[in-house]
């Protein structure tokens, strides 16, 4: 067994896994052809939230990540993988 390693959730954000999350899902917007307003319209919110989002202003939750993959056309587990793989 490998010896777990802490990770405090309070340092999440601009973490380096943060960072890859928010890099991925702005290509994924952009490969979409996708406004930030158009993603927001798509996902029943204002621009604004997918702007701080985007600006690593907030985290992004479960939910909705499997919102954005869903709107987005991209397989959520897959990309999680790749974050994952990220220190």
């Amino acid at each position: 067994m490998t010896p777990t390693r802490r990770i405090d959730l309070a340092k999440t954000l601009r973490s380096g896994r943060h960072k890859a999350l928010i890099a991925l899902l702005i290509e994924r917007r952009e490969a979409a052809g996708m406004t930030q307003t158009q993603l927001a319209d798509r996902l029943g919110q204002y621009q604004s939230f997918v702007a701080r989002l985007e600006s690593g202003q907030r985290r992004v939750d479960v939910v909705e990540f499997l919102e954005l993959a869903e709107v987005l056309g991209f397989d959520a587990g897959k990309a999680l993988g790749v974050v994952r793989k990220i220190p």
